[in-house]
């Protein structure tokens, strides 16, 4: 079994339009097409789609009944969205993950091993 892993800390700069470049070793590897989500502690995280699917599956398999389940799933769906690179290599970042990660202009991309993460910069050094 061939498993990515994303390693390595970059940092590039959110336009006003909301757009940030994925590093090149990152973005060949997320794909063509990938997914942003709210991540914990206050992050974007992005996932490959197979990582994606990957992940729907395991929510899935929490019962519906259940109200802890329900909201993580409402929480981390409602908040994702796809994401394409432009021929620059950046991808527009949906606007509620741009607030609830409270990035400005500095953006930290770092890779977690089976995802990647985006920070606000000052987020990223203070911790």
């Amino acid at each position: 079994m061939n498993q990515l892993i994303f390693i390595g800390e970059y940092r590039h700069n959110m336009d006003a339009k909301g757009r940030v470049a994925i590093p090149a070793s990152f973005r060949n590897d997320l794909g063509r097409q990938f997914y942003a989500m709210v991540g914990l502690d206050r992050c974007i995280s992005l996932y490959t789609e197979e990582q994606f699917e990957k992940l729907y599956e395991r929510l899935t398999a929490y019962p519906a009944t259940k109200k802890n389940a329900r909201q993580l799933m409402q929480q981390l769906m409602g908040s994702a969205g796809r994401c394409e690179p432009d021929g620059q290599g950046r991808v527009i970042l949906p606007s509620n993950l741009i607030r609830y990660a409270g990035l400005k202009k500095d953006c930290a991309i770092v890779g977690v091993g089976n995802h990647v993460e985006i920070w606000d910069g000052k987020t990223w050094d203070d911790r």
